[in-house]
């Protein structure tokens, strides 16, 4: 119990931390997920339930430009259908820097593109399609920072999958919602070494 307290007092320093770092500077790191159309309708002889979750890890390589790695996991079911979705890959991300489209000192706009490997089944009733291969996106994305660690994120995302199966080609436009936590590396590191010591007492 004393252990887990003590995570949970450092990660409360680390994500309402004030001090004076850019959150997009090259060297910090940031963790995160996508989430889009989680949820369920429940009624006879037509329920539904969806669920789309793209968890991410990046690191800036320079300032305000990240690169990382995402992996893509959606379900649609309902009375008659199931959609699975799927995919691996890497994105790039560019912070746009410019007080003249800001919309307030909290929030920041970027520009998202992905590439990988997707796959996308689906069937309905006897019908059965499928799409596996390449998958790209792209779009513009607003986050905003409710803490200096943490932004809350929209993004507006065009994806296309193009490759094997029975339909070679799938694509899409979509919204997400999601979070990103934006921390040094360097602190990262230390909280990782001082539970790692903590949980050898």
């Amino acid at each position: 119990m004393r252990k887990i307290g003590h995570l949970t007092l450092i990660l409360a320093a680390v994500l309402c931390s004030t001090a004076t770092f850019a959150q997009t500077e090259k060297g910090n790191m940031l963790v995160g997920a996508n989430l889009a159309n989680i949820g369920g309708i429940f009624q006879s002889g037509a329920s539904t339930f969806n669920l789309n979750l793209t968890p991410k890890l990046g690191w800036f390589i320079k300032d305000d430009i990240a690169i990382g790695g995402e992996v893509k996991l959606g379900l649609s079911t309902g009375d008659g259908f199931t959609n699975f979705s799927y995919g691996v890959g890497a994105f790039g991300r560019y912070y746009i820097k410019d007080k003249k489209v800001e919309l307030s000192k909290r929030s920041r706009w970027f520009l998202e593109a992905n590439a990988g490997i997707n796959g996308i089944n689906r069937k309905a009733g006897d019908i059965k399609t499928n799409t596996n291969g390449l998958g790209i996106g792209f779009g513009p994305g607003l986050a905003y920072f409710i803490t200096p660690n943490v932004g809350l994120e929209a993004l507006l995302k065009y994806d296309l999958t193009v490759g094997f199966g029975n339909s070679t080609t799938t694509h899409g436009v979509g919204i997400n919602l999601g979070f990103q936590i934006y921390l040094p590396t360097s602190k990262a590191k230390q909280i990782y070494k001082e539970e790692r010591e903590n949980m050898k007492r």
